[in-house]
């Protein structure tokens, strides 16, 4: 899997949950055939806004992977129906998966649009770095959901 984000994350809280929920991932998530994640963070120097953010989204982007973009028009779902789609896309022989947050601005539509599945939490809009620990804690949720570890409670 592959977190793809605009921004980097410097020390601090935001850094220390992204890469404690990350390792937690990594422990349980290739037991079950998901993880590890490469986290890909992306700057544009030049400022040239959502369009040149989206060049290099799409550039950290592997041949082949299916593009999950995070976007408040995404489909809202539960835990469980998350972890369901990741343990879908696992089954069905994904072997690639990007994660693709943009920046303070959002997505820019065209990269929006080629998107294999958009992902949203809420309609509430979220700082982008935190959207990158909520997702992180959530792919950890997903992978606890589908081992059947008692860390998702419903």
């Amino acid at each position: 899997m592959h977190l793809c984000a605009v921004g980097r994350i410097r020390s601090g809280p935001e850094r220390a949950l992204v890469d404690d929920y990350l390792k937690r991932f990594d422990r349980s998530g290739r037991a079950l055939g998901l993880g590890p994640v490469a986290e890909h963070e992306l700057e544009d120097k030049r400022g040239g806004g959502r369009e040149a953010e989206a060049e290099l989204l799409a550039r950290a982007v592997p041949a082949g992977a299916l593009l999950a973009v995070l976007d408040e028009r995404g489909r809202v779902m539960s835990s469980p129906e998350f972890a369901a789609v990741l343990g879908g896309w696992r089954d069905a022989g994904r072997s690639d998966v990007a994660f693709v947050i943009g920046g303070a601005d959002g997505i820019a539509p065209a990269l929006r649009a080629r998107a294999d599945f958009a992902l949203s939490f809420g309609q509430m809009v979220w700082p982008h770095m935190l959207v990158r620990v909520m997702l992180a804690e959530q792919l950890y949720r997903a992978a606890s959901i589908l081992a059947g570890a008692p860390y998702h409670r419903e």
